[in-house]
């Protein structure tokens, strides 16, 4: 059951008429039913828990937020009634605990102090909030590695021993004799069942003590009934039929089964767990954006260093050059350029002075900044960045939750057709008929047992991720595959994902009697001692021209317009057309000149000698030469494609036009762009974003798949399904091409996953022995179950041959 359905099932169940709902983080919202909120997309919680909520929700970098957000008055008395009447509440999290949450990504009731495995589904849980995240191993996946490789060191030699005669190869049946072999597979098959199986085991059993079966019922029962059938067939050999006896009277036994389907599902689990431990890196490369400090000032005019989560709205903070600007804020007095890329994507610095606003995590520039704290805690822009990316990634329905609602038909019937056969044949089949009854009931549960089922998605993945990587197309999980084959609408950003991400100077244009060389010396020259980027492309451009550029005296930046200063004993201007008309100067046709370029996305500064305009420069993020045919294969592969970009909108639209976009979106935020996801979504359509930078990185992780660029941010990346390690959009064809060929062989693997099942079921169970006296034993189910898993294997590995 989806989160949201959950909590209004819970909440619905005690809700009173005169009971509003409100989010912790906008306490605005307010409505008479529960549900999520319409700005931050948060569960809403009753009126009266909300300022607790609230005050856990401002320490996101103290480690408590969001950790008692579904405490447990969270669920209603009935739901509590219910679950008690099952085996106890779900939710045992005490009152008043402030420490990590774990919980279900299905099942958003259950929740506890301790991580394990969910009681309903069998899915390890996952921490509830998002600030709480660790950069450790997660412990649960090094136990599963450790039981792994310790059944895989087991199994191998167990099926060595069974398997060797059947290969031509000298068995150890013939070195030991049959009843010491029998011993020997007792001895290796036993640990990998009751060590390496025990989380299994136990899931198994919860399933069926809650009555919520699921794959883990199956992998239980199968591995349950080769062992046990084996133990008896090595204990008490004279219960069985001389049918199935061996020349020495022995009884076949199916220790290597058993262990052979622990192996394969602990594989399955590994891969699993490592695809979900990269869900929490998105986060802590968030929160390591934040400064870790702040510069307080003191009202004795004392400065002091103080913890970032001591910072309180209202003080003054000085924010020195090159340090990060600790929290949202105003700026009270000096000025410099801030590097907002975090927040904005794009890469040209903004101009701060007095009055002007600041975000946290930020990075201030060369000048000195005196800034009033505004927004501190969970209220920053960065924290509810946090939140936005952790709220969406739990969103997100796992692709187990399919294979659970087979299974929830599949089981039962299973079961059934198992008890069936032995009731059948303990009245109606011959002597001894109880033998033979055994007998057909382990063969069924054995030929039914899901490890096919288990291996059918991650194997094609696993094949599928090694081809993508040797294509540069990096596949976070199962999920993002199978969601990237449906996609019908794609959002990219346009700096450094469309574009290069740097700017480059890209014209020179002279007026009379000027050269073009001289323009450009002389405004490089002026430009050296800038750190701003638009100065980096031109002195670049001047120096791949082989220009020697000379000093300039009498620097001065002016605000938001330009710089000035004396090159050679001449006194150089060079900047926008405010600072032109600033001058008293009249640009004349450069004027019109320039508007043109601007309308191409170029940015273009007019360059002043002695008073008069000697000509213009022009610098833009040139598009990336592999974007223009990666577009026209998108729009081919039925793609509806959208640019959604911090910039301006004349930029914006210049870029669209020669590419061919279908719609922009320009000047937005991060919030926008996830907002204008969410809407799209709420249109019926799936959307998949491609960004590189951390403002891409809250979108990256609404959308039903995020693309990121392999040369942007490590946030980005993080909160993607999908990386293009070169960051062109012709990966995406390639990753869209992989997807489909991917969920064709899966769709594949589970045909075969089940056909042996659907086919060998009513055999096993003995419907051909009326007419052929057939009734096929345990190791034919156990043959028929690996034929399976085999035949997912080499069909998956068919997926390293894909042209993509």
């Amino acid at each position: 059951m989806p989160h949201s359905q959950s909590h209004n099932h819970n909440h619905n169940q005690n809700q009173t008429a005169d009971e509003f709902w409100t989010c912790p983080m906008h306490p605005e919202v307010r409505q008479n039913q529960p549900g999520d909120c319409p700005k931050c997309g948060m569960h809403l919680v009753p009126e009266g828990q909300a300022t607790a909520h609230a005050s856990h929700s401002h320490k996101s970098h103290s480690g408590h937020h969001h950790a008692s957000t579904a405490g447990p008055d969270h669920i209603g008395r009935k739901t509590y009634v219910g679950l008690a009447a099952s085996g106890g509440s779900y939710d045992t999290v005490p009152a008043g605990y402030h420490g990590p949450v774990y919980t279900c990504p299905m099942h958003a009731e259950v929740r506890q102090t301790h991580s394990g495995s969910c009681p309903i589904c069998g899915m390890g849980l996952e921490l509830e909030s998002a600030t709480m995240t660790a950069d450790e191993p997660n412990p649960e996946l090094i136990d599963f590695t450790r039981r792994f490789w310790i059944g895989a060191g087991l199994t191998v030699p167990l099926l060595v021993f069974t398997m060797g005669p059947y290969l031509g190869a000298p068995g150890v049946r013939e070195v030991f004799g049959e009843r010491a072999t029998l011993w020997i597979e007792l001895f290796f098959g036993t640990p990998v069942v009751w060590w390496c199986g025990w989380p299994f085991l136990q899931r198994g059993w919860t399933s069926f003590r809650t009555m919520k079966l699921n794959m883990f019922s199956l992998v239980a029962m199968g591995v349950m009934a080769a062992w046990l059938f084996s133990i008896v067939a090595v204990l008490l050999p004279d219960i069985f039929p001389d049918g199935f006896r061996s020349a020495e009277g022995h009884v076949g036994v199916y220790f290597e089964a058993a262990a052979v389907i622990v192996t394969l599902v602990l594989l399955g689990q590994l891969m699993e767990l490592r695809a979900r431990e990269g869900t929490g890196k998105a986060i802590r490369a968030l929160l390591d954006l934040a400064a870790k400090t702040a510069r307080i000032i003191r009202e004795d005019g004392r400065e002091e260093e103080i913890p970032l989560e001591d910072v309180q709205v209202g003080d003054r903070l000085r924010v020195r050059p090159g340090d990060k600007i600790p929290v949202d804020g105003v700026v009270l007095d000096g000025r410099s350029a801030v590097d907002e890329s975090m927040i904005t994507g794009e890469p040209v610095p903004v101009e701060k002075v007095e009055g002007e606003p600041v975000t946290g995590a930020t990075i201030n520039g060369t000048g000195s900044l005196i800034i009033e704290a505004r927004r501190v805690g969970g209220d920053t822009m960065l924290s509810q960045i946090v939140e936005m990316v952790a709220n969406a990634q739990r969103s997100r329905a796992p692709i187990q939750k399919y294979a659970d609602q087979v299974s929830g038909y599949f089981v039962p019937a299973v079961i059934g057709i198992a008890v069936l056969s032995f009731i059948g044949w303990a009245i109606w089949g011959p002597a001894p008929a109880l033998s033979y009854a055994l007998i057909a009931a382990v063969a069924v549960l054995i030929i039914a047992c899901p490890c096919a089922l288990g291996l059918a998605t991650p194997m094609s993945i696993m094949t599928a991720t090694g081809r993508g990587a040797q294509a540069g197309v990096l596949i976070k999980n199962a999920e993002a595959l199978e969601r990237f084959e449906k996609i019908d609408t794609l959002i990219v950003d346009k700096t450094g994902t469309l574009t290069m991400g740097k700017p480059r100077l890209v014209g020179i244009l002279p007026e009379a009697g000027h050269d073009e060389a001289e323009v450009l010396r002389l405004a490089a020259t002026l430009e050296k001692g800038s750190e701003h980027p638009l100065a980096e492309a031109i002195v670049e451009g001047a120096q791949e021209r082989g220009m020697k550029l000379g000093d300039a005296g009498d620097f001065e930046a002016v605000t938001g317009k330009g710089v000035m200063g004396t090159v050679d004993g001449k006194r150089i201007a060079l900047g926008n057309l405010k600072l032109i008309q600033d001058l008293g100067l009249d640009a004349g046709e450069l004027a019109d000149k320039a508007n043109a370029r601007r309308d191409e996305g170029e940015t273009v500064m007019f360059v002043v000698v002695e008073g008069r305009v000697a000509g213009m420069v022009s610098v833009a993020d040139p598009v990336k030469e592999t974007t223009s045919e990666a577009l026209k294969a998108l729009h081919d592969l039925g793609f509806r494609i959208i640019m959604a970009t911090g910039d301006n909108e004349r930029t914006a639209k210049a870029v669209a036009s020669r590419l061919g976009i279908d719609e922009i979106r320009a000047d937005v935020l991060p919030e926008d762009k996830a907002r204008i996801i969410r809407e799209l979504q709420s249109e019926g359509r799936s959307v998949a974003m491609a960004g590189d930078g951390v403002n891409d990185a809250p979108a990256l992780a609404q959308a039903d798949v995020g693309i990121a660029m392999g040369t942007g941010a490590d946030v980005a990346i993080e909160s993607a399904g999908i990386t293009l390690v070169k960051g062109n959009l012709d990966g995406i064809v390639r990753a869209r091409r992989l997807a489909r060929a991917t969920m064709r062989n899966i769709r594949q693997n589970l045909f075969f996953a089940l056909i042996y099942n659907a086919a060998g079921v009513p055999i096993a169970a003995g419907v051909l022995f009326p007419l052929f006296g057939i009734l096929i034993s345990p190791m034919f189910a156990a043959f028929a179950m690996s034929a399976s898993s085999i035949s997912v294997v080499l069909n998956s590995l068919r997926l390293r041959k894909t042209s993509i």
